[in-house]
C-alpha cells in the first residue's frame, strides 16, 4: 500500500517504530511525494531543529527538491545569521518576508494577527509563486498539545498536500539524527530553547512541553502561527 494513503496509527508508530525505522519511514514518505509531485513538492524551513532535519532528508532524496525559509522583522539576530549561512549554502531556498507597515508591538495586543500578517501572508505567497502542489514541514505529534491531530498526509486547502514526514518523532530523536548526521543548528539551542520564534514570542521555559516558551502570557501560549491552521490559497490583506 502507498505510505501517502496510509492509515496507520500513529500514536502506535510513535512508541513502536525505533530510529532507523522512522528514518526510513521519513525518507520513503518524501520519495513517494516528490516522484509524484516533482517540482511541485518543496520543503518549508523554518530552520528550527525539526526543519533542518526535514531538509536534510529531503536532500538525501533528491538535491534538486527546493524550499522556502519565512522571515520576519523580529526574528533574532542568532536566527537571520544562521539563515543567511543556510540560503549561501542552499540557492535553492527562496527567503519570503512582509515588510508591510503594522501596528506597534502587535505581537501583544493581537499576536495572532501579528502572525496573520508576518508569517501567514508570506507563506501563501511562496505557495503561489514557487507553484507548490506539495509542501513538506517539520511538525511532530509530540511537540506539545496544539499538535497531536495531524496526519502524515493532509489537504487542508483542495489542491495543496501537506506532507508531515517526521511526524512520529520524538525530540530525542530529532537531536539524535543531527548529531549523527552532523547538521548544523541554529546557535539559540545551546542557549537552552527548544522552539524557536520570533524574539518578543520566545522564552526559555523548564515545562515538559516543547512549545510551552512560545507566545507566554497570550491567548496563543504554546499554540500556533497559524501557517498549519489557516487556509493558505487565499490571499489576505497585507497593512493595517
Amino acid at each position: 500500500m502507498s505510505l501517502l494513503e496510509n492509515k496507520d496509527d500513529l500514536k502506535e508508530l510513535v512508541e513502536t517504530l525505533n530510529f532507523k525505522e522512522k528514518v526510513e519511514r521519513s525518507l520513503a514518505l518524501i520519495e513517494e511525494a516528490y516522484e509524484k509531485y516533482g517540482d511541485g513538492l518543496v520543503v518549508a524551513n523554518s530552520l528550527g531543529k525539526d526543519s533542518v532535519v526535514v531538509w536534510d532528508l529531503a536532500k538525501k532524496v533528491n538535491r534538486k527538491i527546493r524550499g522556502f525559509i519565512v522571515t520576519t522583522r523580529f526574528k533574532p539576530k542568532e536566527t537571520v545569521e544562521f539563515m543567511n549561512q543556510v540560503v549561501a549554502r542552499y540557492p535553492e531556498l527562496k527567503v519570503y518576508k512582509n515588510d508591510s507597515k503594522i501596528a506597534d508591538k502587535l505581537y501583544e495586543t493581537s499576536p495572532d494577527k501579528c502572525c496573520d500578517i508576518l508569517k501567514v501572508e508570506p507563506v501563501k505567497r511562496a505557495v503561489e509563486e514557487m507553484k507548490v502542489t506539495c509542501w513538506v514541514t517539520g511538525l511532530r505529534c509530540t511537540e506539545g498539545r496544539t499538535r497531536t491531530d495531524f496526519k502524515e498526509v493532509e489537504e487542508r486547502d483542495k489542491g495543496l498536500i501537506k506532507l508531515n514526514p517526521i511526524l512520529i518523532w520524538k525530540e530525542r530523536e530529532i537531536w539524535q539524527y543531527l548529531a549523527l548526521n552532523e547538521v548544523k543548528v541554529n546557535p539559540l539551542y545551546a542557549e537552552g530553547y527548544r522552539s524557536l520564534g520570533c524574539s518578543p514570542c520566545t522564552k526559555i521555559t523548564n515545562e515538559e512541553d516543547e512549545r510551552a516558551g512560545r507566545w507566554i502570557g497570550t491567548s496563543k501560549c504554546g499554540g500556533e502561527c497559524g501557517i498549519h491552521t489557516r487556509p493558505l490559497k487565499t490571499v489576505i490583506g497585507a497593512g493595517i
